[in-house]
């Protein structure tokens, strides 16, 4: 397949572009390589993938109007489409930058594929997207009416958009809601990476909520393995799987959700960081923080009957993982800045 990945420099979508590529696809990617954090660890990911030869970079921002219309004309099999400004918090604070690259970007991405119809597209969502609900575990049949941040208020809109281009130009969409990613070349700005950084450097991290708070912590392998698994169930409209299915009544489009089904207590990650570093962390319990929510929890039966999958690596096996890879990486870099 030629597959096209927004976002390629991104945590999920280099993890993404290498399986792919190592299982022998051609990958076309974008990305902004903006300084939300550290573009040096965005250059890192990109390096990893320069090696294959049917991998090729286009550097630049998915909301440039026309840029996509002018990559989709080379033809795409499959689209991945995880382009986004990321982070509940940050949206608080510059909404704008959540305006611009998740709606137009989003809006510039479906243009594009009108115009050049892939045989599938999976556009990135949230768990976020569930904001307000209380029944666990999530089930993507329910209603997700009540979000609690801007970020996650673009990514449920982001559906709405992807699921009317469906119907209105028979465009087959898959939005994968996916929950808590962590694992190597992980984002700085995500919690797992946060709490390493400071435990391994002798400083206090934040707990919010007291600790009260549970997550569906999800290897980003198990993700994006779940994810190329379903570029091969393209939602066909008018054959849901059954009740459980959400796939629209009225166009190819469903949504899936992607998590481990095994919601933990953050006290629990944090200590599995603290073993993997040989370190106990100091502590400072806080109040929640506005737009966030105390807990997630993935219903995955309709990805277990979409590819026989489930996502399983236990947070002991992924965390540890996780700290060989900081290690390594900062080692690396401390190397190069002291020669």
């Amino acid at each position: 397949m030629h597959v096209f990945i927004t976002g390629v420099a991104g945590f999920i979508g280099s993890t993404a572009a290498k399986m792919l590529l190592d299982q022998g696809h051609q990958v076309s990617g974008i990305d902004n390589l903006n300084d939300y954090y550290d573009p040096a660890l965005k250059q890192a990911r990109l390096n990893i993938m320069q090696d294959y030869e049917q991998f090729s970079f286009t550097q630049g921002g998915i909301e440039e109007r026309g840029l996509l219309m002018g990559l989709f004309a080379q033809g795409f099999d499959a689209v991945i489409h995880l382009a986004a400004q990321a982070g509940v918090r940050y949206s608080i604070d510059n909404p704008r930058a959540y305006l611009e690259a998740n709606l137009i970007g989003t809006f510039e991405l479906l243009e594009a594929a009108r115009a050049h119809p892939p045989k599938h597209m999976l556009l990135a969502s949230t768990s976020s997207a569930y904001g307000a609900n209380t029944d666990m575990p999530y089930s993507e049949t329910q209603k997700a009416d009540h979000q609690m941040s801007f970020y996650a208020v673009t990514k449920k809109s982001n559906e709405s958009m992807a699921h009317s281009y469906a119907h209105l130009f028979d465009l087959p969409i898959t939005m994968f809601r996916f929950f808590t990613v962590y694992g190597p070349r992980g984002r700085p700005d995500m919690a797992p990476y946060k709490f390493t950084h400071a435990i391994a450097n002798g400083r206090a991290i934040d707990v919010y909520n007291h600790g009260n708070m549970r997550r569906d912590f999800t290897y980003v392998t198990d993700l994006v393995r779940a994810l190329v698994m379903l570029i091969e169930t393209p939602p066909i409209k008018d054959q849901p799987l059954g009740a459980f299915d959400s796939l629209s009544p009225v166009a190819p489009y469903r949504v899936v959700n992607i998590g481990n089904n095994d919601p933990v207590e953050l006290g629990d990650f944090i200590a599995a960081i603290e073993q993997a570093l040989g370190v106990e962390a100091v502590k400072n319990y806080m109040d929640m923080q506005p737009g966030d929510v105390p807990a997630t929890w993935a219903d995955t039966t309709l990805l277990q009957a979409l590819t026989q999958y489930k996502p399983n690596t236990d947070i002991k096996t992924g965390v540890t993982a996780f700290v060989a890879w900081y290690r390594d990486y900062y080692q690396a870099k401390d190397t190069a800045t002291t020669t």
